[in-house]
């Protein structure tokens, strides 16, 4: 079998993970879960850093694990590539040495190792940095120059832990925008672990949620976060998402037609998401006057108390959305399950992203 297929069995204290998953080649598969649900676990496992008491972790045919059969293959040998939260890179090595370490490591010339290095600062937006020391590089470069210093070593595996959690608002969007593009050329089974749903909406095609040790939700990012059935995948999915077709005017799905600020560069006809936040959305019991560049007719299908705040969710099409609106604000428009009413988003407050899967072919 092609790609990465792991079962886990792993007890730390009274902690206990159990969870098996795959990964296609060229696959992104994102982990999400609250702190202490296993998601460093399994990571540390597929690693090698981690021992698991039962269990087998095989890639593309080779056994990398099988505790049953007495077969475990030692980390340096499974050639795994990590992105973690901080770049790691060695600061007496320059950018161009740290990324030539893993070629140089698995026994490539020097020459050849840097002549990879710099074909892969190229990839990643980062060759003039092939001079400077680690010490010299902000957040955002750092996790260029580590990323390039993961592909470089031609790993079998690629894992991915925060890896846009400690930087900034302004570095993290133009690092995310690179993975998107940088993963889809590779044919490299990839883990990411993350507690940004966003991440998971533009970088992953498939996704896993872990509660407890256990796997409570999977299956494609779309279909798990627009219909969540965990209390923790209904929090992190915490934001309306219309996914679809790219056009001039933002995201089409079926007659929804969605319009709002390119958070990131996407182009026509390739599949891209509409994010944005059920506060930014207003209720009307009405078609509002004049052309609201988004007025979105939906039936309503429930609402629900949220502190200070109603979520009212609603269907349009195949996409479920929802309104965070006041207490008096309900009562006043008297609606209740069953009626339609208009959502209307100001187009400033939706963010356009690329999707991973490439054209939509609509």
């Amino acid at each position: 079998m092609n790609g990465l297929h792991a079962e886990i069995s792993l007890h730390r204290g009274e902690f206990a993970l159990d969870a098996a998953i795959d990964v296609q080649p060229g696959e992104v598969l994102a982990v999400l879960g609250p702190n202490g649900a296993g998601k460093s676990t399994l990571l540390g496992a597929l690693a090698g850093d981690l021992r698991p008491q039962r269990g087998a972790v095989r890639l593309d045919g080779t056994d990398w694990l099988d505790v049953e059969r007495g077969v475990e293959l030692v980390t340096h040998r499974r050639r795994v590539g990590l992105l973690a939260q901080r770049a790691l890179l060695f600061p007496h090595l320059s950018v161009l040495d740290n990324v030539a370490f893993g070629p140089r490591a698995a026994g490539v010339r020097k020459a050849s190792a840097r002549t990879t290095a710099r074909r892969w600062l190229s990839e990643v937006e980062a060759a003039e940095l092939a001079d400077r020391r680690p010490g010299a590089l902000s957040g955002g470069q750092a996790q260029r120059v580590a990323l390039a210093r993961a592909l470089a070593a031609e790993p079998r595996l690629l894992l991915l832990d925060e890896p846009l959690a400690a930087l900034d608002v302004d570095a993290a969007p133009a690092v995310r925008g690179l993975l998107h593009r940088v993963l889809r050329e590779q044919a490299t089974p990839t883990v990411l672990v993350t507690h940004d749903v966003l991440d998971a909406v533009v970088l992953a095609d498939r996704l896993v949620v872990l509660q407890g040790g256990r796997i409570v939700e999977q299956g494609p990012t779309r279909q798990v976060l627009s219909r969540p059935q965990d209390p923790f995948t209904a929090r992190i999915a915490g934001l309306n998402l219309v996914t679809g077709t790219a056009t001039p005017d933002g995201v089409r799905s079926g007659d929804v037609l969605v319009t709002g600020r390119e958070a990131e560069p996407v182009g026509e006809r390739e599949r891209a998401a509409a994010v944005f936040a059920p506060s930014a959305v207003a209720v009307h019991p009405e078609p509002p006057r004049g052309s609201p560049r988004n007025a979105i007719p939906v039936r309503l299908t429930g609402l629900e108390p949220r502190g200070d705040v109603v979520r009212v969710r609603g269907a349009a099409g195949e996409a479920a959305l929802a309104a965070d609106v006041t207490p008096g604000a309900v009562a006043d428009l008297g609606f209740g399950p069953g009626d339609r009413v208009w959502f209307v988003i100001k187009a400033t407050e939706v963010a356009i992203h690329p999707v991973s899967g490439g054209s939509s072919g609509a």
